[in-house]
């Protein structure tokens, strides 16, 4: 009988739309694996993956190749003569060079070292046709600033904050997206309940007026009050119109945030009470300031701005030191050019020096601005401080409250359901007014939305806590997950 009831409708032209009922859990869980938001949050935590390692490969040695495959030349050059006088040189060869070399950053100095070893070679086109070969098979190369900042050794300090502060951040945007799944779904719950409501209000209302015209017609009612009863079953249509496409609008915010295709009914789950957790502020703000990203950012920021004083300060005088030892050789054939008896030293020293003598204070005034901007930040990061564990104190005392609410709102749904319906039959029986009855059913639909807005509240402060401290209150263990493995 089913099926063929099926089969009438779709042959009828009537669609069919399942019906999925969905949880809290389940909306977290999608939300959490394919919203948006969890994508710019796992992109975000990408990037500052892949800086950080960008940062640790500045500290390993790093193997380059370079080379000129081939290099021709064919043109004219002047040349000075013995007497002055100048001529014009005719080129014509072709040349590659190649050069292989180990560098090492020195973090502690600033400074970098670098192993090298090349080989260079020229033929001559026209003429002789001659070729010559010339290697440098080890070279030894230093160079250090001698006064200027050491950017690697601040960054040594610097880098692993940030990326630490990034993966806190990811964390607690995780946390963010189960709050947006929140209010999405408690919308859609609402919606939901407000519609019932609203189909259950009509439903008595038109019992009600059908009532009140047998009662009017043997004079029990007054037309005032079947008047009042009409205008009753009126609303009642109207609002259920509105709550039909509020909910479909609702819906639809949900479907789109969780990233569902498909145009399946979403049927919210109630969540069935809420834990038995009690969270101290001491507690909270231990926690935050432990894991959350804000302790990690305030850390940061003062060595960010150490560092431009650090910065303004090197670049008062600069001071370069270039050494290079080595060895090198050169020789008509390939071979040879590689035997040791053919080498000779190659040494090269440099100091570099760059002292102002006159600029009118201008670097001097680079670091009174890097001084001063430095002082502010450390305000500011008072002040942030303080803002933080105010806003911490008011959000623990608004959750523990949250409780209470929820269970006075769950009872005085309970209470305003079982008023209603005594109503109805007080009304029946002539012993109360339509005002009356309009009362209860007003503070009967309230208190049913009241318990879903207390219900939605607590979860909302519950995950805000979650957000800020990353610590899992029901299970009493600390938020964290396989960094490397949710960005592979």
């Amino acid at each position: 009988m089913r099926k063929l009831l099926f089969v009438l409708l779709l042959l009828l032209g009537v669609s069919v739309q399942a019906r999925r009922q969905l949880t809290l859990a389940e909306a977290v869980a999608l939300a959490r694996r394919q919203s948006v938001d969890a994508a710019v949050a796992l992109n975000e935590l990408s990037a500052a993956y892949w800086e950080y390692r960008t940062y640790r490969a500045d500290l390993l040695p790093e193997v380059n190749f370079s080379a000129t495959l081939p290099s021709f030349n064919k043109s004219y050059n002047r040349y000075q003569q013995s007497d002055g006088s100048y001529t014009f040189v005719k080129n014509n060869n072709l040349g590659m060079d190649g050069e292989l070399s180990v560098d090492q950053n020195l973090w502690f100095t600033g400074g970098k070292l670098s192993l090298t070893t090349s080989l260079s070679y020229i033929r001559q086109l026209g003429g002789n046709r001659a070729e010559q070969y010339m290697n440098v098979p080890l070279s030894l190369t230093f160079t250090q600033p001698v006064f200027g900042v050491n950017t690697l050794k601040w960054q040594r300090r610097i880098a692993p904050v940030r990326y630490r502060e990034a993966r806190a951040d990811f964390l607690s945007a995780t946390e963010e997206v189960t709050r947006k799944t929140l209010a999405y779904f408690f919308d859609l719950l609402l919606a939901r309940e407000q519609l019932g409501t609203a189909r259950q209000n009509l439903e008595n209302s038109e019992k009600l007026y059908r009532i009140a015209e047998a009662k009017r017609a043997i004079g029990q009612l007054s037309e005032n009050d079947r008047l009042q009863l009409r205008l009753s079953v009126l609303q009642a249509r109207a609002a259920l119109t509105d709550s039909e496409s509020n909910v479909r609008a609702k819906m639809f915010q949900l479907r789109a945030f969780l990233g569902l295709e498909g145009e399946d009914e979403l049927e919210p789950v109630v969540p069935d009470g809420v834990p038995d957790v009690e969270i101290g502020y001491a507690d909270a703000l231990e926690k935050a300031l432990a894991h959350n990203a804000f302790a990690h950012n305030i850390r940061r920021r003062r060595l960010e701005a150490d560092y431009a004083v650090a910065e303004a300060k090197g670049n008062l005088r600069s001071i370069d030191l270039y050494a290079c030892v080595g060895l090198t050789g050169q020789d008509d054939g390939l071979r040879r050019v590689y035997r040791s008896s053919g080498w000779g030293n190659n040494q090269v020293v440099e100091v570099g020096v760059k002292i102002p003598i006159l600029d009118w204070g201008k670097r001097r005034g680079k670091v009174r601005v890097a001084e001063s901007q430095r002082e502010t930040v450390r305000a500011q990061l008072r002040q942030d401080e303080m803002d933080f564990r105010q806003d911490m104190f008011l959000l623990v005392e608004h959750f523990n409250n949250q409780a209470m609410q929820v269970r006075i709102a769950v009872e005085a749904d309970s209470v305003a359901q079982r008023r209603y319906d005594t109503n109805v039959q007080a009304f029946l029986i002539g012993q109360i007014s339509t005002l009356d009855l309009n009362d209860s059913q007003s503070a009967k639909d309230e208190a049913r939305q009241t318990r879903i807005t207390e219900l939605y509240n607590y979860w909302n402060y519950f995950y805000q806590i979650r957000s800020l401290t990353l610590w899992d209150y029901v299970r009493d263990e600390e938020l964290t997950a396989d960094f490397e493995e949710v960005i592979k």
